[in-house]
């Protein structure tokens, strides 16, 4: 049996196409998915384009993300008909990814969709919502609560950030969204962002220590937004880290962590035990409901990925792209 997928090669040049495949090239695993909808994150538009080295194994099926139904299952925890989501794990890095409408992984991967939730929101939410919540999480732990003072998130429009805004939104806490887009400070207020600044004002070389703003961030960015981020957070504060939009380097000081015991934690959720992400789809369920998700998602076919990712790296994206991998 055949399946479509969004196929990248690179031999003798790089391509990314749309591909007919034969089930018996799917890796080996204890769970089979047929796919009804994938995403794109950062992540899978630097690979479509092959703007970074993201694929590290040739030929590869495209997509960090995969949400739909279990079609056969030789694992206990799932059985054909279940509905689950898969994100990380190397899928289309190392691995044929969830760009297809066939996945196979093992069956310690997939995560239960949420009963609230159909394959379409988890989706929406995707690898991009589900750090966000580990983001959350992270600063929850340390211990920061509403009425330590606002919290900052940076790359607010992008898929992270979007959510990230409307989860910490939701528990009380004042949220500033940072955003290069001046044409969406309406739309970070309808998630549930207090204030809207520039993002331009963190993207540039800063003191070590600056007036001291928010309790906590949620960093999407990297380089001169981090660093600035954590020069401006209040003592004992904490900062959680994901992303690399702005850059992989770090051109800072100790001074916010020696002088004002600021807290940096490093979150990554591709390699995430089970119980965190069933943690963090547990608490994006209970704060963000599939209506909340519809002036984030925005659906587009198969076809059409490779042109959305492009957008996605112009900056020409607010909020998430769901790619119905039926269509």
């Amino acid at each position: 049996m055949s399946f479509k997928a969004l196929y990248l090669d690179n031999a003798p040049e790089f391509s990314a196409r749309i591909a007919e495949l034969d089930e018996t090239r799917l890796p080996e695993g204890d769970v089979t998915i047929r796919v009804a909808f994938s995403t794109l994150n950062y992540k899978d538009a630097l690979a479509l384009t092959n703007r970074s080295p993201i694929v590290r194994a040739w030929p590869m099926v495209a997509g960090i993300d995969a949400a739909g139904l279990v079609e056969t299952s030789a694992h206990p925890g799932f059985r054909p008909g279940d509905q689950v989501v898969v994100n990380g794990w190397g899928l289309g890095e190392t691995r044929w990814g969830g760009l297809a409408q066939r996945v196979r992984v093992p069956g310690d991967w997939p995560v239960r969709i949420p009963a609230s939730y159909s394959p379409f929101e988890a989706a929406a939410i995707g690898t991009a919502g589900y750090t966000a919540a580990m983001c959350v999480q992270a600063l929850e732990r340390h211990g920061l609560k509403p009425d330590d003072g606002p919290l900052l998130v940076t790359g607010a429009t992008g898929g992270v950030g979007s959510i990230a805004v409307m989860l910490l939104a939701r528990a009380g806490f004042q949220v500033t969204a940072a955003t290069g887009k001046a044409a969406d400070h309406d739309y970070l207020r309808g998630l549930g962002a207090a204030e809207v600044i520039d993002r331009a004002d963190l993207g540039v070389p800063g003191k070590p220590l600056q007036k001291e703003r928010y309790a906590g961030v949620v960093d999407t960015l990297g380089s001169h937004a981090l660093v600035n981020a954590l020069a401006q957070v209040k003592r004992n504060g904490a900062v959680a880290a994901c992303g690399l939009a702005m850059g992989m380097d770090l051109p800072g000081s100790v001074a916010p962590f020696i002088l004002r015991g600021v807290s940096l934690y490093g979150i990554d959720s591709v390699q995430a035990v089970l119980q965190r992400r069933q943690a963090a789809w547990a608490l994006l369920a209970e704060r963000i409901k599939p209506a909340d998700l519809a002036g984030i998602a925005h659906s587009i076919g198969l076809a059409e990925a490779v042109a959305a990712a492009a957008n996605i790296l112009a900056g020409r994206m607010t909020g998430r792209y769901v790619v119905d991998v039926n269509r």
